[in-house]
């Protein structure tokens, strides 16, 4: 079966009603199938899909595409968060859990991840004690709440983590923290463009602030949140390099800036005068990180990629062509700004040099017979045998 894009859901307003938006990058197969479902709608203004938000058709979406490809609803119930029917005990409750964290100096994505996992949590029981709550308790949320929004075993995984820091905060539940185990993840090779692949891509932005978000992205192997947190500060050009402040885990790293971005960086700063972000939205402040995405995708469908291309492709990728090119596998971990060189590992199963030096055992096989051929009678596989 083909492997259709992922559908993203999001929550948002439009034509003065509540609409639910279906979000995918551009593919005809999954174009017919939206298009076929009752009430759905083409947006030109906000280049998606829509349907009107209900829990109706909330669940139509997610019967229609469960066995089509994945849906994910991770911003949509963010969006929820602070909705719930909670009282005022449970949403001060809430409350302390985050100033917790806060204390705690989790990143601020972290805090409200965590603080949302538990907030459905506590509203999914919110008729039963906190003081009652059980490991069993816990199986039933995930079965009733996790299995039904079909999230992925990495968001299961960030609940138990959420979980877990709250039995700390809160230790009066029944919940057994050494017996709560996370699932498995998942060991799924990232997905990688070729070198040809990033340029077609860069070419096809015309866009001049677009295309220097791009090469920043993929020269630098950049988190998508880290782009939008560079301040201009952090260019160093006398020395060529750009200090990345506040990755993931706290961490600070520099890299060294390509020569051939620096008239690029030039002609931007130049072009659009940014006053405290690298890049900024129209209003100043930080840039959005849907919009990178959504030009993203519109530089993909002028370059003819196929494949589904997000930032986190442009990092997968500059880390493979770093290894590819020779780069030492500790030297990319410490780019990369990896605090395990296990994490860094998963990209010596994607690099195509090594792989295309393995020779497969029917070309292997073919050759030999070739040699020990006296009759000089050919086996070709796309004749008949």
């Amino acid at each position: 079966m083909e492997k259709l894009p992922k559908i993203f859901l999001e929550q948002k307003t439009h034509r003065k009603e509540n609409q639910l938006l279906i979000q995918f990058s551009y593919h005809k197969k999954l174009i017919a199938l939206v298009r076929s479902i009752k009430g759905s709608h083409w947006s030109k203004s906000l280049n998606t899909w829509y349907i009107k938000y209900s829990q109706e058709n909330l669940q139509t979406i997610l019967t229609f595409f469960k066995d089509i490809t994945i849906v994910d609803t991770s911003k949509l119930h963010k969006k929820e968060l602070f909705t719930r029917n909670l009282t005022n005990e449970q949403k001060n409750l809430l409350n302390n859990f985050y100033l917790f964290l806060k204390g705690k100096r989790y990143s601020q994505s972290t805090i409200k991840t965590y603080t949302f996992f538990i907030a459905d949590f506590i509203n999914f029981y919110r008729k039963t004690p906190l003081n009652n709550l059980t490991n069993r308790a816990v199986e039933l949320f995930i079965e009733n709440v996790f299995i039904t929004r079909n999230y992925s075993i990495s968001t299961q995984r960030q609940f138990i983590s959420a979980l877990k820091i709250f039995i700390v905060f809160y230790p009066h539940t029944e919940i057994n923290d050494l017996v709560l185990e996370r699932p498995k993840k998942s060991r799924k090779l990232p997905s990688v463009l070729s070198q040809e692949e990033v340029l077609k891509i860069i070419s096809s932005t015309q866009n001049l602030k677009h295309r220097a978000i791009l090469v920043l992205i993929y020269s630098y192997g950049l988190r998508i949140s880290e782009l939008v947190n560079l301040e201009l500060t952090d260019f160093h050009i006398q020395r060529k390099q750009l200090v990345i402040k506040n990755g993931k885990g706290r961490k600070d790293r520099y890299v060294s800036l390509a020569d051939s971005f620096i008239p690029l960086l030039s002609n931007y700063y130049h072009s659009y005068k940014p006053k405290f972000y690298f890049v900024e939205g129209q209003k100043g402040g930080k840039y959005s990180t849907e919009s990178v995405r959504q030009f993203l995708k519109k530089s993909c469908v002028k370059a003819n990629i196929k494949k589904t291309v997000t930032p986190h492709t442009l990092r997968h990728s500059y880390a493979t062509h770093l290894l590819e090119n020779g780069v030492d596998i500790r030297y990319i971990q410490s780019l990369l700004g990896h605090a395990k060189p296990e994490t860094t590992m998963i990209y010596t199963h994607v690099r195509r040099k090594d792989l295309m030096e393995i020779q497969n055992p029917l070309d292997i096989a073919l050759q030999k017979l070739k040699k020990e051929d006296k009759t000089n009678n050919k086996l070709v596989l796309s004749g008949i045998i």
